[in-house]
């Protein structure tokens, strides 16, 4: 009898899954590493910590939105390339206009390009993947054009306080970003109609449809959900830099997907967590900074990071023997 099998016939043990613990113990294990190992680096240092979780904001916005995606049985690979359009669609209307025009102008270009995704996958009976697929490469050149691969910067004290530098009662704005995202995400994920019945599209649409749910309607909202956050993910890379640029998000997608599987979401759908998906996140961001205080250049970052996600994700989603 193997030792995952004598766990399971223990009470309480035997009625959980160990793989959706995986990520919760892989972070703890790397930060007492990190721990040990830059203990004369200043990582375990507040300000460190505190950088860590204003680091990965944006990554961790676009991971909740992801959650809802892949949840659903859908994917989104244009996300990455929504941050960048919606910065530089916010930038360029507050060059004339007040920042809360601009915050709309880029929020709302999330909200369309999600809703150009959510109709083609929803109405036109197109892969999400493809569809997706597509418009990443096309936002990319409109980021690209829209100010000839020139930075747009922002110099809003109001704008760059709310959404990137500022704080509130000593709490980084970033950091309170965060919190409110993922206790919201979370309360609808596991409180609401909406998320049952995301959960129930994901697990089988056949079912879903027959009892009730309108499944089409229901994949326009999660991508519109998922391309919205990514445009506010989007307006706090904005303001943390305090500019636009066409760059902005297009090395995310990777880490964003990394995050939200390794916390437990399940790339077929029906099963996910948006406090895994915090925890995801976070890894991923200690992972970078711990790295980084080890001096290791950027291919062996690269290297270790891989690896890491490669055990984590033959340990959370390793298919079970026919």
């Amino acid at each position: 009898m193997s030792v995952q099998d004598t766990l399971r016939r223990l009470p309480l043990v035997g009625r959980l899954d160990p793989s959706a613990y995986v990520v919760y113990v892989g972070f703890l294990l790397i930060l007492a590493v990190f721990a040990v190992v830059l203990r004369d680096d200043g990582f375990l240092t507040a300000s460190n910590l505190l950088n860590i979780v204003q680091q990965t904001a944006p990554v961790t916005i676009m991971a909740i939105g992801m959650v809802y995606v892949l949840t659903a049985g859908e994917i989104d690979l244009s996300v990455g390339s929504v941050v960048a359009v919606s910065a530089l669609t916010a930038a360029v209307v507050m060059r004339e206009h007040h920042w809360l025009l601009g915050v709309a102008a880029g929020l709302g270009a999330g909200v369309v390009i999600g809703l150009i995704n959510g109709a083609l996958v929803a109405y036109g009976r197109l892969p999400s993947f493809l569809v997706t697929l597509a418009t990443m490469g096309l936002l990319a050149g409109v980021a690209r054009w829209m100010t000839n691969l020139q930075s747009v910067p922002v110099t809003d004290a109001t704008f760059t306080g709310l959404f990137g530098s500022g704080s509130l009662f000593g709490i980084p704005s970033l950091v309170i970003w965060t919190v409110l995202a993922v206790a919201i995400g979370h309360y609808v994920y596991r409180e609401t109609r909406f998320g049952a019945h995301v959960l129930a599209t994901g697990d089988s649409p056949r079912a879903a449809r027959a009892a009730g749910i309108k499944v089409d309607r229901l994949r326009l909202k999660v991508l519109v959900l998922g391309s919205t956050c990514a445009a506010l993910a989007g307006l706090l890379y904005f303001g943390r830099i305090q500019g636009a640029r066409y760059t902005l998000g297009e090395t995310d997608l990777l880490t964003v997907i990394a995050a939200v599987i390794v916390g437990g979401t399940r790339l077929n759908g029906g099963t996910g967590t948006v406090v895994g998906a915090l925890v995801g996140s976070l890894l991923m961001g200690m992972l970078n900074n711990g790295l980084i205080l080890m001096g290791l250049a950027v291919s062996e970052q690269m290297i270790v990071r891989g690896l890491i996600i490669l055990a984590a994700v033959a340990l959370t989603l390793r298919e079970p023997q026919r």
